[in-house]
């Protein structure tokens, strides 16, 4: 979202927050010890509203996100060992982007960039999507794109989130509402000429800021400002019932990816040296899902307590009931952070 609009619309990530007393881990580091895929902050200061994460497939350790509106066409290369940017990308062939919200790899080794975001509340007529080859070198270049225009079939829709399934190379856009997201599918393959329509799969997401799906296609991965949810993906575009994850604290919490190896999850947020925290994904058991917080401490898995995230139903902090002991500690800090993180912003904006 723009810088104009941006403090408007943190106001009700903090309502949300306070109402629902969400019980969200801090972002602390996941070790002691820095290497590629760990925690790291972002260290390029540029790069003031990281809006998207996607794992380089070409460069172990390498993270691509993108600013926010009023950037223009950059990508920008983060190595997760140092936090600092070792390549910058210009997409050429894609106009003057309006609002990059997203990126994801697709099988074909190409990078997509979602131009998806509508700071007037969807009523753009269309949206765009780039498409361009992960650069094989690190190091600043210009990388030609192909532009896509999309439309929604049912109308124009805000979105953050936009995710390119592993195997089948189809691309899926999440709408971001409050209540009444939808996840929707594009074409097989996108076109060049003429416009892509995103049709509704059926499933029902909430403010959803981003998404991913596992390197093996069979799980997505549904972010939003209060938490994220995981789905068993099935191959028709529904969703299996959402699986609360862990997931720190970061102020505006715009992005996720997973490892390129599948096994954590790396959370970031906009903002100047914005922080990437990776979670341990674990497997599931019967029980529903757990993973490992940062600090190596086990995270609530499904009905723990977690705040509500993008998509399925439920309130946050259902199945443990009201939040006490060290729990309750966790709930007043989480408000006093966001509560800090939002006058920072405001701060920012003016």
């Amino acid at each position: 979202m723009s810088r104009r609009t941006r403090t408007a619309r943190r106001r009700p990530v903090a309502a949300a927050v306070l109402a629902a007393g969400a019980v969200l881990l801090p972002a602390v580091p996941a070790s002691a010890a820095s290497g590629a895929d760990q925690d790291f902050v972002i260290e390029d200061p540029r790069i003031t509203e990281s809006s998207g994460l996607a794992a380089s497939k070409r460069h172990p350790g390498v993270y691509w996100t993108h600013n926010d509106s009023d950037d223009g066409a950059f990508l920008y290369a983060v190595d997760s060992r140092t936090g600092k940017t070792v390549a910058t990308v210009t997409m050429t062939g894609v106009g003057e982007p309006r609002d990059v919200e997203a990126i994801s790899l697709g099988p074909d080794g190409n990078l997509y960039v979602g131009d998806i975001g509508d700071n007037l509340g969807g009523t753009w007529d269309h949206v765009w999507i780039y498409r361009l080859p992960e650069p094989a070198e690190l190091r600043d270049q210009t990388v030609a794109a192909t532009q896509f225009t999309v439309q929604y079939e049912d109308g124009p829709r805000d979105a953050e989130a936009l995710m390119v399934h592993p195997r089948t190379g189809r691309v899926y856009l999440a709408s971001k509402k409050q209540s009444g997201g939808r996840l929707y599918a594009g074409p097989e393959k996108l076109s060049a000429q003429g416009v892509n329509v995103f049709r509704p799969t059926g499933a029902d997401v909430d403010w959803v800021t981003d998404g991913a799906f596992s390197p093996d296609g069979s799980e997505l991965v549904l972010r939003s400002y209060l938490g994220a949810k995981a789905y068993d993906w099935k191959g028709d575009g529904s969703l299996g019932e959402p699986r609360r994850l862990s997931a720190p604290l970061l102020g505006q919490s715009e992005s996720v990816t997973y490892t390129a190896d599948g096994t954590g999850l790396m959370y970031g947020a906009e903002g100047t040296r914005s922080r990437v925290v990776r979670v341990d994904v674990e497997k599931r058991d019967g029980a529903g899902g757990e993973g490992k917080a940062p600090g190596g401490t086990k995270s609530p898995g499904a009905g723990a307590g977690g705040a509500d995230g993008a998509g399925g139903g439920g309130e946050a902090g259902e199945g443990d009931g009201k939040p006490t002991g060290t729990a309750g500690l966790v709930v007043v800090g989480a408000v006093v952070l966001v509560w800090l993180g939002l006058r920072k912003g405001r701060r920012g904006a003016k």
